[in-house]
């Protein structure tokens, strides 16, 4: 299993990025899916997941109304769109698949700043 995150970068607020995690090797919609981050100086966050089955989707407060979790199942890839970015969104992103053991991805940065 392998999961490749790309898609971050410098952006400023108000900004947007679309992240996307790449899998191969499992079927990302049988399993939950979803994103962490990380700041600087901070523990590792839930940010967005969405469910196998049913596909509900759930987000962290910090990022509701903001942030938008899709999946591609023919893709077998993962995106989430990221908009009105602030400098609190600043961090490494991972994704995740639970396939039931947990595979990462290797993280992308997003620095929003001015």
């Amino acid at each position: 299993v392998q999961l490749q995150a790309s898609g971050g970068g410098l952006v400023q607020p108000g900004g947007s990025l679309r992240l996307t995690c790449a899998t191969s090797g499992v079927t990302p919609d049988h399993y939950a899916t979803g994103w962490f981050r990380q700041a600087p100086g901070k523990e590792r966050e839930g940010v967005s997941c969405i469910t196998n089955d049913d596909g509900m989707i759930f987000y962290a407060d910090s990022v509701k109304g903001r942030f938008t979790i899709t999946r591609d199942n023919a893709k077998k890839t993962v995106y989430l769109q990221m908009n009105n970015l602030n400098p609190d969104d600043t961090g490494v992103y991972y994704c995740y698949v639970l396939a039931p053991t947990p595979y990462w991805g290797q993280g992308t940065l997003v620095t929003v700043s001015s």
